[in-house]
């Protein structure tokens, strides 16, 4: 045979033996344990999922850093020391295939379910990004596929947030008209307690529109009174939007101890330590493990001066000296030891409880604000006391108690402040104390809002080169928007700050 007809017959041969395969490869090449179809309940488990999750491990520290719950004794941590502003997030990929749970939901009453995710996701999303950075893209976002805009215009922060606001009034509605659906880790489906998030939610908004009370376009002050007058909102700590972990791989408590390099370094701060010892609050009890030093020097755990905070703001050097004479308090084992931990919260009925204080001491609505102050503490308290096993070494002989609770919530309630700025100072306080390890930012949207709690700041530490006596107000935008959105950045930057993307600065809604 020559070669010439050699070659044409291995052609040939290979060829009609790719066709003969041609009709097996699907079935050699599908894996029968998954799925090859997308269904709505999958997008809801992956975006539910991305939205109530945190970070493990170091990364789960951060937030707290810059919240001072936390001092850091590794090396110096930004967060820790006004720092690490210098690039926020600017990325909706997350939330960018909402609308195909709408469109392929089986029947109506689920679509309009899936709906009141789609517009709650949205809603949380583009608050979130709104409140690190300022004035983002909106109502021109996530259009890329659609419109082929990959250059989205950035709106002004006062839009956004009314169509945050907006957005969360159609989840409410959507919900109401939907039905239980599935996918949801959280609420098992229930819409009941999907509008209750999204009204809780928008109160939560609000009260962070507090400088803004007199806008007559958001019209804050009616809209929370419609809301708690006439809207489902959480009522127990059952309706808390937290995830709750479990003893599985991708479960577990962010901070769980296995596998865990950096359970050495966190200590807590006296920023939460003296005013949990200064209330006689067995929070403190809950939250840290006593100091070794005054437990050697005969301290009983069970005593409230056996615990010591260092002040986040001194040197690193002077941490580490404190650190080396072992009198300070680590983080209760609680957090360590037990693989599920405690349910880590974006929002809870205890900080519901001292949204609506504050909102009723700043006149919003009737209800007298020691009410709701004293719920939130409570509410706090059983969190605590429900996700804590009984044990010596995780409550140091000062159990919460029912009894407890009761008495130490009526004292707190007696000594309600009666005016108006002691008063916001002591909600935000409480709301600080209820957030330990918990709601990333939050307590830091409410410090640079109100002012509270008094946090220290030392100049001769402070990471905040421009304005070393304060804590930076936002983050800049990312880096790679000058890249490739660089025009309408650039408008933007020069309609907010001046033309110089500053973390110093105001954004709109601080004004």
């Amino acid at each position: 045979m020559k070669m010439k007809n050699l070659y044409t017959f291995l052609l040939i041969g290979a060829s009609t033996l790719a066709l003969g395969s041609c009709s097996k490869f699907e079935e050699i090449n599908t894996n029968p344990e998954t799925t090859n179809v997308v269904t709505p309940a999958m997008i809801a488990t992956r975006v539910i999922v991305n939205m109530a999750n945190q970070p493990s491990q170091k990364a789960f520290m951060m937030p707290y850093l810059l919240n001072k719950n936390i001092v850091w004794t590794e090396f110096v941590e930004s967060y820790q020391y006004n720092g690490g502003f210098n690039s926020g997030q600017l990325n909706f990929t997350s939330i960018n295939d909402l609308a195909s749970m709408v469109k392929f939901a089986p029947t109506e009453k689920l679509a309009k379910s899936y709906e009141g995710l789609m517009y709650f996701s949205r809603a949380l999303k583009f608050f979130n990004t709104t409140m690190d950075l300022g004035d983002i893209p909106y109502a021109e976002a996530l259009k890329g596929e659609s419109d082929k805009n990959y250059f989205p215009k950035y709106d002004t922060q006062k839009d956004v947030l009314l169509g945050v606001l907006k957005e969360l009034e159609l989840a409410d509605k959507a919900f109401s008209e939907g039905e239980n659906f599935s996918g949801d880790p959280i609420y098992k489906g229930n819409t009941t307690s999907w509008r209750k998030l999204t009204n809780s939610f928008m109160l939560h908004v609000l009260i962070q529109l507090s400088k803004k009370e007199s806008d007559a376009d958001l019209n804050i002050k009616s809209r929370f009174r419609t809301i708690v007058s006439n809207k489902p909102i959480f009522a127990s700590n059952s309706d808390n939007y937290e995830l709750k972990r479990a003893n599985k791989s991708g479960q577990l408590y962010p901070f769980y101890k296995v596998g865990n390099n950096f359970t050495i370094y966190p200590i807590i701060s006296s920023e939460i330590i003296e005013p949990l010892k200064s209330r006689e609050d067995r929070r403190l009890f809950f939250y840290a493990n006593p100091s070794e030093k005054r437990i050697a020097e005969g301290k009983s755990p069970a005593a409230f001066d056996a615990y010591a905070g260092i002040d986040p703001s001194l040197p690193f050097d002077v941490v580490t000296s404190i650190k080396n004479t072992k009198d300070f308090s680590k983080l209760n084992n609680r957090y360590l030891d037990i693989p599920t931990g405690e349910p880590t919260q974006q929002l809870s009925y205890a900080q519901l409880c001292l949204v609506i204080a504050e909102a009723a001491t700043r006149g919003w609505i009737a209800d007298q604000p020691v009410d709701w102050y004293k719920k939130g503490i409570q509410a706090s308290m059983e969190f605590i006391q429900t996700n804590t096993p009984n044990a010596e070494g995780y409550t140091h002989g000062m159990p919460l108690s029912n009894d407890y609770i009761a008495s130490h919530v009526q004292k707190m309630g007696s000594k309600f402040p009666t005016a108006t700025e002691a008063r916001i100072e002591e909600i935000i306080t409480e709301k600080y104390l209820a957030s330990f390890l918990q709601s990333e930012f939050m307590t830091y949207y409410d410090y640079r809002r109100t002012g509270f709690p008094k946090w220290k700041i030392n100049p001769s530490t402070s990471l905040n080169s421009e304005a070393p006596t304060k804590i930076p107000v936002r983050w800049k935008y990312p880096a790679v928007e000058n890249n490739y959105n660089s025009q309408h950045l650039d408008e933007a930057v020069k309609r907010q700050f001046n033309g110089t993307d500053d973390i110093n600065q105001l954004i709109w809604l601080l004004k």
